[in-house]
């Protein structure tokens, strides 16, 4: 008897369901795509309990013919590709054509669609079966409705996480489809719950007020480049609003979700020694570029690309941060370091050419989900202040990070179409340019550590090690680049012993030790001679510098003479740096802030810590209750 026999179509579409539906965002993320390449403009996602019980989505999209909708519903029926052509030169999210046939396998699925208004098609499917199409009085778009996900592959229920954990991919991707699809006005309910809003009307920086709340995004930088192959532009956080997971970097494609490492490289390698070691900025990078260069089709979920030219896209995309950067201010302020700033209620509605209050938003106690309590304001919005993916239960906010749709209505009303003046505005000359870095004079040292110092905008607290870990850093960067054959020799030769493995290894990069001024001689079959060093090594710890050095190139193996130069750089500055408790009169102080002021970027020390924060006129005169509420007390005197 034969063993080999063919699956049958149901078994196939189940297996199929593996790959492709997951977890209820799965679904919903095929769901929502299919309406975005309908063309539509308001997408509507209700789910309940976390997506298990039903999942509906209903657009305003194009609909589909009555012929075609029975079609849908097999494997590999698209309307997106025809030849092998298309396969790449993509210009949709879905092309695979196994969404709704792998959804309808392992879920009870209503389909209800019309191409224009009055008449339109029904449609069930139940675990692969196709049922009868129907005709019906329908509004234009298309309505999918999923009840009983995996009702009949219950061994796949053990795979699904706790409702929280669920709800928060669901509003993960969400949230994504919306900053990739800004000019689509998405909803999201959850149990009757308004959980997101935004308004449709293409404005990037709204939609991310909507979902990572209105102090982020006012405090987020725009920033576009090109070259002929790419256009690179969206925003990123500055460098003292972080997150601890790279959960906040979105990164699209064509109007496409996509993870990239390298390009989460590239936008680190931006900020340079701007972000603290194990953080992460807030950023949402769009990227344009011809569909032949990108291939879409190495992963069923279709998040995972390849790229043509993909050094030259992360080089493009390094250099715009850099030269945002490059622009701004970005001493930190001192209090809202301290406690984060306050969102109030009247915030949503904000003038984005007014100057960025750069705090990171108060995080909001966290409290059970499932069971959100009814609300008598306006329904809400959600704002996903802490990180959607792999949330635990405890770790999920669920009461009231919420925002009022009807303030994004009146934001709408004021920013994206003003009032028109009844006259025509006489010009007003360009404001005079904000230093990027104020003038400070020194007037104290605190505890050997902090300098005090002021400037007319106010008092600034340093830290005297950051401060000049920055200025000897930019030094030895400059100094280590000036390679020489000229050394300091020793008096006794330092060995270095290492096992077999490593010995190869360091031979093998020998070229990158030499770039830096540091040659290592071959004595014995395991062991080096080092005879002379860079004269910029600090006395005294010579072989401790060297030791260090050669772990870097072990560790690293491949890295680059650039990378390494730059490690080298860090390590000297740290220990040529004065330490906490070391004290320093006027002129040693005043010194260092010059040279600071002088820096190519002063305000953060190589390891990305602050050098320095603010405290404003306007900060000092609260404290002491000068100004309450923006006015002057009239109890005090000037």
């Amino acid at each position: 008897m034969s063993k080999i026999h063919q699956l049958s179509e149901t078994l196939s579409n189940q297996i199929a369901a593996g790959e492709v539906v997951e977890r209820p965002a799965s679904v919903v993320k095929e769901l929502v795509e299919n309406s975005i390449d309908a063309g539509a403009t308001q997408v509507d996602v209700s789910v309940k309990d976390a997506g298990l019980a039903q999942i509906q989505v209903v657009d305003n999209g194009a609909g589909i013919e009555p012929d075609d909708v029975p079609v849908a519903f097999l494997r590999h029926a698209t309307s997106k590709i025809l030849t092998t052509r298309d396969l790449f030169n993509v210009h949709s999210l879905g092309f695979r054509g196994e969404a709704l046939a792998s959804i309808a396998a392992v879920a009870k699925v209503n389909l209800e669609t019309a191409t224009t208004a009055g008449v339109g098609t029904k449609i069930q499917v139940n675990g692969g079966e196709i049922g009868t199409p129907e005709t019906a009085a329908l509004r234009p778009g298309t309505q999918v409705q999923v009840d009983d996900l995996f009702y009949n592959t219950p061994a796949r229920l053990k795979y699904v996480k706790s409702q929280q954990t669920e709800l928060a991919k669901i509003v993960d991707i969400i949230n994504r489809l919306a900053l990739a699809n800004p000019q689509v006005a998405f909803t999201l309910r959850h149990n009757d719950n308004l959980m997101l809003k935004t308004a449709g009307h293409g404005d990037l920086q709204q939609t991310l007020a909507g979902i990572y709340g209105v102090t982020t995004a006012k405090s987020m930088l725009d920033f576009e480049s090109q070259d002929l192959d790419f256009k690179v532009h969206g925003f990123t956080s500055l460098p003292d609003t972080t997150r601890a997971s790279r959960n906040y970097l979105s990164f699209m494609i064509n109007g496409r979700y996509i993870k990239n490492l390298a390009l989460t490289k590239a936008l680190i390698a931006g900020y340079g020694s701007k972000l603290m070691v194990g953080r992460y900025p807030i950023a949402v990078i769009a990227i344009e570029m011809d569909p032949l260069l990108v291939d879409v089709n190495v992963h069923p979920t279709k998040q995972e690309v390849r790229l043509s030219k993909e050094d030259n896209l992360a080089q493009l995309l390094t250099q715009a941060v850099q030269e945002r950067l490059a622009s701004e201010n970005l001493i930190p302020e001192a209090l809202h370091n301290l406690r984060g700033s306050k969102l109030d209620m009247d915030q949503l509605t904000f003038d984005l050419n007014a100057a960025s209050n750069h705090a990171p938003e108060r995080p909001v106690s966290p409290a059970p989900i499932a069971t959100p309590q009814p609300t008598q304001v306006a329904e809400p919005v959600v704002s996903l202040e802490t990180p959607s993916q792999g949330l635990a239960i405890d770790d999920l906010p669920s009461t009231p990070i919420f925002k009022d749709p009807d303030r994004l209505a009146a934001w709408d009303a004021k920013y994206l179409h003003p009032a028109q003046p009844a006259f025509t505005a006489v010009a007003e000359p360009d404001p005079a340019p904000v230093e990027r870095f104020p003038q400070l004079r020194f007037l104290a040292q605190l505890h050997g550590t902090f300098l005090l110092a002021e400037s007319d905008e106010g008092f600034y607290i340093l830290d005297q090690h950051a401060a000049q870990e920055r200025v000897n850093y930019e030094f030895y960067r400059e100094e280590i680049g000036k390679v020489s054959s000229a050394g300091q020799h020793l008096l006794v030769p330092i060995t270095l012993d290492y096992p077999a493995d490593d010995a190869v290894t360091i031979r093998q990069h020998r070229d990158v030790l030499a770039e830096v001024g540091l040659n290592l001689e071959d004595f014995g079959q395991n062991t080096f001679v080092v005879r002379e060093h860079p004269t910029w090594f600090k006395a005294g710890q010579e072989e401790d510098t060297i030791r260090e050095m050669v772990d870097w190139v072990l560790r690293d193996g491949t890295i680059s003479v650039a990378k390494f130069r730059e490690q080298t750089a860090i390590m000297m500055s740290c220990k040529r740096a004065i330490k906490a408790n070391h004290h320093l009169d006027s002129k040693q102080a005043q010194a260092l802030l010059s040279k600071l002021a002088a820096a190519e970027n002063p305000f953060n020390c190589p390891h990305g810590r602050p050098v320095l924060v603010h405290f404003s006129n306007n900060d000092l005169n609260k404290m002491f209750k000068r100004i309450q509420d923006g006015h002057e007390s009239g109890e005090l005197d000037a």
